[in-house]
């Protein structure tokens, strides 16, 4: 199945007072391509933070290493997501059938990505043992 794409790649913007100014230079061009005081839509919201995926990504991979617990980090995710509840409902065959849901920065926000970490390295706590103070900074 083919992605999604969007029209335009996110404008990320700083907040001074009430006007918001491109964060990037990139940003700012992408601005700059709509007439002064031309109506532009804006749909807000925080960015995901991308220390903290990758935080997780690290954390997943020692805790694989420490116990092998699944082949791979990636194999690991997908269990953590369904055992976490973070699942879409799919039909097949007249059941309801459970799939992990994507963390994906395009399909899941910031609130919920934080939701899901600390839900995450709970169950990962509860099941293996494992907390990331466990990784002795390996995972940060």
């Amino acid at each position: 199945m083919a992605k999604k794409t969007s029209e335009n790649p996110p404008c990320y913007v700083i907040r001074d007072g009430d006007r918001l100014i491109g964060e990037m230079e990139m940003d700012r061009d992408m601005i700059r391509q709509f007439p002064a005081g031309q109506r532009i839509r804006v749909d807000l919201r925080t960015g995901r933070v991308p220390d903290r995926l990758r935080f997780y990504w690290a954390f997943l991979r020692e805790v694989v290493q420490s116990t092998g617990c699944a082949p791979t980090e990636k194999a690991l995710h997908q269990m953590v997501k369904l055992r976490t509840g973070f699942t879409d409902d799919i039909i097949m065959g007249g059941y309801i059938v459970k799939v992990p849901s994507s963390i994906a920065f395009e399909n899941m926000d910031e609130p919920t990505f934080a939701a899901f970490l600390n839900e995450a390295l709970a169950f990962i706590a509860s099941e293996f043992g494992i907390t990331p103070k466990d990784t002795k900074g390996k995972a940060a």
